[in-house]
């Protein structure tokens, strides 16, 4: 089976995954609304309107870590991944369609949610400027790079609850620790390192010298995650006798 067919066969069992479609709305329902929601009570002047008026991505990427788990892990879960690798004995190549079928659908979700949460922080809150492209860009492909890494945690650990879990533990795991840490050095560098917390850098456009890591750095690191975990995930998936 060539790399075209594979990619066509995990759309297909992408899209007619029960429910998906829904969760996919809700990536955008759930992003514009917590944004809408943030830029409506926040009483119009914030030290960063644009970054406020993207709230909603914190609450989005919840949602992303399970459109994005579901298909490795409800594969192995009803034992059709057996398949799967019979009819693509390059394990690497299905794992790999999974994850840019992943990061397609989480794009287009992503865009109206972004672009909604933009336009209601334009709405309802002052000091609203140019310069939208990167915090706008930036929060997409925060989406799309959360959902790469929760594809590569699924194939790890292979169950979708405990690779929810775990993505989400992984991601706010590491703002928790820097709260707790009275050092502002060490807190500095545990948000440097930690996937949301140098990711989320990319919204801000106000205070850049106070951040942790710069905006593009910041999503870097996050994109460095997801390629760790993805080829963790590839290496193991070879590796296993299913």
């Amino acid at each position: 089976m060539n790399a075209l067919a594979v990619l066509r066969a995990e759309w297909t069992k992408f899209r007619t995954a029960p429910g998906m479609a829904w969760l996919l709305v809700g990536v955008a329902v759930a992003t514009a609304g917590l944004s809408a929601w943030a830029s409506g009570v926040s009483g119009g002047a914030v030290p960063d309107p644009v970054r406020v008026s993207l709230t909603g991505v914190m609450f989005g990427q919840a949602v992303v870590a399970i459109v994005a788990v579901l298909p490795v892990g409800d594969e192995y879960a009803s034992g059709m991944v057996r398949v799967s690798f019979a009819a693509v004995p390059r394990r690497w190549a299905v794992l790999g369609a999974k994850a840019l079928v992943v990061g397609g659908a989480v794009a287009v979700a992503a865009v109206p949610g972004v672009l909604v949460s933009l336009w209601a922080g334009q709405r309802w809150l002052s000091g609203y400027a140019g310069g939208l492209w990167r915090p706008g860009v930036g929060a997409l492909l925060y989406l799309v790079l959360v959902g790469l890494l929760s594809v590569g945690v699924a194939a790890v650990l292979r169950n979708s609850a405990a690779a929810i879990g775990a993505v989400l533990g992984l991601l706010f795991a590491f703002p928790l620790m820097a709260l707790s840490v009275p050092d502002p050095d060490w807190r500095r560098h545990i948000e440097q390192v930690g996937p949301m917390s140098a990711g989320m850098s990319v919204l801000a456009t106000r205070g850049l010298d106070e951040l942790p890591i710069a905006p593009w750095r910041g999503l870097g690191v996050l994109a460095a995650w997801a390629l760790g975990f993805l080829l963790v995930g590839v290496l193991l998936t070879e590796r296993r006798d299913s």
